[in-house]
């Protein structure tokens, strides 16, 4: 709608100077105009003349410059309206980059880290088989015969009841509880049926798009805030930087590990990019598989090229 009223930085700035020799040369044009009355034709012109203001009778009337306080004021008030105008006219745009989608193909072999995932505990190993011992045959012999004794019970017999010596029963402690299961940590899939995207493009349609779209918002927010090290640039060091970190199933993003560096401090500066993913208003679109998000192993590589 009010596309015609943008103002670039250039027009500004030539605002602002017109404006100033414009007023330069409106001083100029009185300073030069009150300088040409000469005393004598004045006294002349106004000699028969009575002063009807206190102005007046300081003052000649054609130099008297409150008579031109009216036109100065509507200037001011047509300069302010002016500035307010260009002010919010005044339009910038952000520095257009040129993606290239080839800036994700990783240049080269990269040794790239096994994905860290538990392991199940072995197995306990089997028992060791019994030691069999051979019994040699021995004959017990009885020293003494053994005495048999008569315990027929007749009518007359007398019975007398056992003594029950009754016991303590001591309480036995409960037995203690068994140690907690040892953590278990998540498995980190490398390859998942729907890859972490970069946030900022969940308007389009169909996953294709949107995985494109995230693609080039990630190459445009990598290359607006890569920050390119001085030792680096006064050095003429170019080349690629490759580096693999974790998308966690919030869409944060951790651990992140400098597989390739080309020195003078691009690897760093690199791997600051990336850790500042964290600090925006959207996180990442995590990785799903089987519709459940999980955690996926994520490898970028960015390309430092110094531009004449």
């Amino acid at each position: 709608m009010f596309k015609e009223l943008e103002i670039s930085s250039l027009g500004v700035g030539l605002f602002f100077l017109l404006l100033i020799i414009f007023m330069v040369g409106i001083v100029l044009f009185f300073k030069l105009k009150f300088r040409s009355y000469k005393l004598q034709n004045l006294v002349a012109k106004n000699s028969g003349k009575k002063p009807v203001t206190f102005a007046e009778q300081t003052k000649f009337p054609e130099l008297d410059v409150f008579n031109i306080s009216s036109s100065l004021f509507n200037f001011g008030l047509a300069v302010a309206v002016g500035i307010a105008l260009v002010g919010m006219s005044w339009t910038t745009y952000e520095k257009k980059l040129k993606i290239d989608m080839n800036e994700l193909i990783v240049d080269g072999e990269v040794e790239i880290e096994v994905p860290r995932t538990a392991e199940p505990p072995a197995p306990p190993p089997p028992p060791p088989p019994p030691v069999i011992q051979e019994v040699p045959n021995t004959v017990v012999l009885l020293e003494e015969q053994p005495v048999f004794e008569n315990q027929e019970v007749t009518m007359d017999t007398k019975v007398e009841m056992p003594v029950v010596l009754e016991k303590k029963v001591v309480a036995t402690p409960p037995p203690p509880p068994p140690p907690p299961p040892a953590p278990v940590e998540e498995e980190i899939f490398k390859v998942v049926e729907q890859m972490p995207r970069f946030p900022g493009c969940e308007d389009k349609k169909t996953d294709k798009e949107r995985a494109e779209c995230a693609k080039i918002k990630m190459l445009e927010y990598l290359y607006s805030n890569l920050k390119y090290p001085g030792l680096a640039r006064e050095n003429g060091v170019e080349g690629q930087v490759v580096i693999q970190f974790v998308v966690e199933k919030d869409g944060s993003i951790k651990d992140i590990v400098i597989l390739r560096d080309i020195g003078a401090g691009c690897g760093e500066a690199a791997q600051n990019v990336i850790n500042s993913m964290n600090n925006m208003g959207q996180k990442w679109t995590p990785g799903k598989q089987r519709g459940r998000p999980v955690k996926v192993l994520f490898t970028l590589p960015v390309r430092f090229k110094i531009e004449v």
